[in-house]
């Protein structure tokens, strides 16, 4: 059976299935995860191909028959689901040595591991989209995180504001929300950061920014925000931690890989506008 999570599974085998069953994989992917509780004949008849094409896609992701496919998305809404309170309860205690020194290296194995397994299954296609709709100077850029990853937001938007014009983050306040929102057109790009427990308004907003022909960029965990139903890019990552709080470590690492790719892609333009911003700062005394 594959390992990962179904949609990473599906992403990274996109390039060795066939027309007919890409389809398919498409079809679920942009409803994911309700599209997998479908029945194999409306499964098919969304993806316009034949009902054996459906479970000959199931059979390329390691499953024996379209029964033991969705258990195995059933047991990943479980995780998908969970709150810290739930990951608390299950958390085994270690035991053993509970020395600082015992707790850094258990820490630099769980999160390096994790960092390293999110980079690797991150589909190249994507992260180079991503970069391609952030460095495109024509779009104008909207950021929004959620409880604890607005800090992401913030961070990767004020990256952008040293290199490009046009990046602004959604407001707090109602009105201005709606504001903002209500302007979301087909230059637009919505970047989202959502992970477990998800957000309903996140989804609003992408699914308001789709609607609107707009672009979704969307940063969560590997089960996935709902927001990725309307995400032309997603980009999951490992969460993986010590405690029951899932750990953003790997969604960092995803981040400043992305800004890395937007100081390449800017080059000169994205210099020159650093420097500008620097000159202005240094004339008020900012710097």
């Amino acid at each position: 059976m594959a390992s990962g999570t179904l949609a990473d599974d599906i992403r990274l085998k996109l390039g060795t299935l066939s027309p007919a069953e890409r389809k398919v994989a498409r079809v679920l992917l942009a409803a994911y995860p309700a599209a997998g509780f479908e029945t194999v004949a409306t499964l098919a008849e969304r993806a316009a191909v034949s009902a054996p094409t459906v479970l000959r896609f199931v059979a390329r992701l390691g499953y024996h028959g379209f029964p033991e496919f969705q258990a195995a998305l059933r047991a990943e809404l479980d995780q998908r689901n969970a709150s810290p309170l739930s990951l608390y309860e299950e958390t085994d205690d270690p035991g053993g040595d509970d020395s600082a020194a015992s707790l850094m290296a258990r820490a630099g194995k769980v999160f390096s591991t994790a960092v390293t397994q999110t980079l690797a299954e991150t589909p190249p296609h994507d992260l180079q989209r991503a970069v391609a709709l952030l460095s495109d100077r024509k779009r104008r850029i909207t950021l929004a995180g959620g409880r604890f990853t607005h800090f992401f937001a913030q961070y990767l938007g004020l990256h952008l504001m040293q290199l490009r014009e046009d990046v602004h983050f959604l407001p707090d306040r109602d009105v201005e929300r709606t504001a903002v929102l209500s302007r979301l057109a087909r230059r637009d790009v919505l970047v989202v950061f959502d992970h477990r427990r998800y957000e309903e308004d996140k989804t609003a907003f992408a699914q308001l920014a789709e609607e609107r022909g707009g672009k979704v960029i969307v940063f969560t965990d590997t089960w996935l925000s709902p927001t990725s139903a309307h995400a032309e890019v997603v980009l999951p990552s490992q969460v993986t931690s010590l405690s029951p709080y899932d750990s953003l470590v790997p969604t960092l690492a995803v981040v400043e890989t992305v800004i890395a790719g937007l100081v390449t892609a800017l080059g000169d333009e994205g210099h020159l506008h650093m420097q500008h911003n620097e000159d202005v700062a240094r004339r008020v005394g900012l710097l």
